[in-house]
């Protein structure tokens, strides 16, 4: 289609692909994955599982996506046959139910924020987590922020891939870079700092097992976005002469340094205070605002401005993430129904603003919100993760590695030959064999079989 649009930098491509993978996991998730298992051991195994895995499946959903310069429904279909299109219906099924309930905790994040501003968060660790069990069981509030934040994620998306993506992407990453230099700066002069440093960059190979290799590759690739057609959707707007093994590898360092940037802002001042490392999915709403409160008790004032700026880098992480999820829904109703880009933008709105407003009331308001016997929100977090998203990245790898043909697949690595071709063939019997195995291990470790 001439009129979809292109981004119009390398630089572009980069921050924005880069956007799409930097989230609340890697500010989130990833430090109390790390201070669960090992520290830097775990850092060491996760950057050898971003190797291993995270750039051979991006480059496979990059391959696939600039050759089709589709969406993603049209783009597996051009690869495989009409079949391999339902991979495709898959990838833009899971983004859109990961938007839905992704943009509940990106509302909190607004109310923190705000709540922030205000000096709501001042008070013990009691009075913190008291005040989020009250913030989020309300019906009404958790459910207006995160329609919210769609709608936010929404006018970006209706300006199109270089006025609205691009130039969004512009914005928000370099302003992510320089809210988390400033906290890691901050957190890192904290008398006692010191220690936090050191349990993040010195290994503790005593609590590395299968499980938390498993655990590592299962970070990587859910940090990646790998499984759910975003790279694919995103790869569409590539120019042809896009080096796509130079940008996957772009991207994943700068995912990586920015995952690991957030253990440095988190794990000085969590020791500085004395709070376990290891605080787990609480850490950012009950943990983190009393540990800042603790942290600058001497300096009031700094402690205020670093809880807004926590927040606030919290948000854009959120929002980089949610623009690509938005996006790829949008482009297949723009294509296949044949719709303005403004009509597509607003379907998806309202669909994941649906499902945004009951997994906000299931979890606290309405407690009958449940699937078997799981909260709304909870169901949807382990349908896309443990099944969607390892699913729909095992049949992209097959798909390229199996079934379309090589020189097809060289074809697209090389840029028509105008690329080396040195790790061509590296890669391609990485994505036939070991990124499936991983995948399968990672499914099985998810399911509890192993």
């Amino acid at each position: 289609m001439a009129n979809r649009g292109n981004f119009g930098s390398k630089l572009g491509i980069v921050l924005a692909t880069a956007g799409s993978a930097v989230g609340l996991g890697n500010v989130w998730r990833f430090p109390y994955m790390t201070g669960e298992n090992g520290g830097a051991a775990f850092i060491i195994l996760y950057f050898g599982c971003i190797l291993l895995l995270g750039i051979p499946g991006m480059v496979s959903e990059f391959v696939i996506g600039r050759r089709a310069q589709s969406n993603a429904f049209r783009a597996y279909g051009k690869m495989g046959g009409r079949l391999w299109g339902l991979v495709g219906i898959v990838g833009i099924l899971t983004s859109t139910i990961i938007l839905g309930f992704y943009a509940v905790v990106a509302g909190w994040c607004l109310q923190y924020l705000l709540a922030s501003v205000l000096g709501q968060l001042n008070g013990d660790a009691a009075y913190v987590q008291h005040y989020f069990t009250q913030f989020s069981s309300d019906p009404v509030r958790p459910a207006l922020w995160a329609v919210a934040f769609i709608v936010l994620t929404h006018l970006v998306i209706v300006r199109g891939v270089q006025r609205g993506i691009e130039r969004a992407s512009k914005i928000l990453m370099p302003l992510l870079l320089l809210l988390l230099v400033v906290i890691v700066v901050a957190s890192c002069l904290l008398p006692g700092a010191i220690e936090g440093v050191r349990f993040l960059l010195l290994p503790d190979f005593s609590k590395v097992t299968h499980s938390v290799l498993l655990e590592a590759l299962g970070q990587a690739f859910f940090s990646l976005s790998l499984g759910t057609a975003c790279l694919c959707t995103y790869a569409s707007y590539f120019s042809r002469d896009t080096n796509l093994l130079r940008s996957a590898t772009q991207i994943a360092l700068l995912d990586t340094v920015i995952a690991i940037l957030a253990g440095l802002m988190i794990f000085p001042a969590a020791f500085s205070v004395g709070v376990n490392p290891d605080s787990g999915p609480s850490l950012i709403f009950i943990t983190l605002p009393n540990v800042f409160q603790q942290a600058f008790a001497q300096l009031p004032v700094v402690g205020y401005v670093i809880s807004i700026l926590f927040y606030a880098l919290l948000v854009f992480a959120a929002l980089t993430s949610t623009i690509s999820m938005h996006e790829i829904g949008t482009a297949f109703f723009h294509e296949e129904l044949k719709l303005s880009r403004r009509q597509a933008a607003w379907i998806l709105t309202a669909v994941c603003s649906i499902i945004a407003v009951f997994c906000s009331l299931s979890v606290g308001a309405v407690s009958g919100l449940q699937v078997f016997g799981l909260q709304l929100m909870d169901f949807c977090d382990l349908l896309t993760a443990q099944l969607m998203l390892p699913a729909g990245a095992l049949l992209t790898s097959l798909l390229l590695g199996w079934f379309v043909s090589k020189q097809t697949v060289r074809d697209e690595f090389t840029n028509g030959g105008t690329v080396s071709q040195r790790l061509f063939g590296l890669w391609h019997f990485s994505v036939r064999f070991v990124v499936p195995v991983c995948i399968v291990l990672i499914f099985l470790h998810q399911l509890g079989v192993i």
